[in-house]
């Protein structure tokens, strides 16, 4: 199971004795492995690294491994992930499938099936096209989106609105993506936090509200009575339309 071309692979797990062995048999049959200790971490390196294939815990210190998911999810539907986590419950599960999981394995695992895992994974996601960039060559339902009269387009990275057309920031299309994929579900301000930045401690909830004011002026008809993007007290936001 040797591998020519050198694809590699991002080991996102917080316990460093696991993470070594991991990156050490990784590497001896082919790959090139890299680890990061933490949530945070693990996103830097997922947006600078450019892995083509994650593995992942769950448990993870200051972000965990499902908002690391969901976030990836926002911008990238095809890398495959890999979770490896103690927590293999039935729900564990169905609650990482949820979020956009590939595969999960649970601890304590056996070696060999963990890189017949990472062989398969990486073969199917081949077959489906992914660039040698490690991006989505297509993702057809992030193209464009339209509600209410608005029409974002997430490839030229405007919106046809009220104002006419304007550019969105990286930030503002993947807020928008996180609603659009939760349309009707509340989010916690903590979940945008989470999902839609990464979490880092100079964000804070009011960055967060300030963002959704923007949103408002741009897609609402009357943005002191929102349609589409309410408040809902003491929870956080929800986006919906007909």
């Amino acid at each position: 199971m040797k591998h020519t071309a050198k694809r590699r692979v991002l080991v996102i797990e917080d316990d460093r004795h696991i993470a070594e062995g991991l990156q050490l048999n990784l590497t001896l049959q082919g790959y090139e492995a890299a680890i990061a200790g933490s949530g945070t971490s693990g996103l830097r390196m997922w947006k600078e690294w450019n892995p083509d294939l994650i593995v992942l815990d769950v448990m993870l210190p200051g972000l965990d491994g499902l908002s690391v998911l969901r976030h990836i999810r926002l911008e990238d539907e095809r890398i495959p992930v890999l979770i490896l986590s103690a927590k293999g419950a039935p729900d564990d599960r169905v609650r990482g499938f949820s979020c956009g999981v590939d595969d999960y394995l649970a601890k304590p695992f056996n070696l060999e099936e963990f890189l017949l895992r990472i062989d398969r994974l990486l073969t199917r996601s081949a077959w489906g096209g992914r660039s040698t960039a490690g991006k989505p060559e297509d993702q057809a339902e992030w193209k464009r989106y339209a509600f209410g009269g608005n029409t974002i387009d997430f490839e030229t990275m405007t919106a046809a609105c009220r104002q006419g057309v304007i550019h969105l920031t990286d930030q503002e299309a993947r807020l928008l993506k996180l609603f659009i994929a939760n349309r009707g579900k509340s989010l916690s301000r903590k979940v945008l936090l989470e999902v839609g930045w990464g979490y880092s401690g100079v964000t804070t909830t009011r960055t967060v509200d300030n963002f959704i004011v923007r949103l408002r002026r741009y897609f609402e008809d009357d943005p002191q009575n929102p349609v589409f993007f309410r408040s809902l007290r003491s929870v956080g936001y929800l986006f919906d339309h007909p």
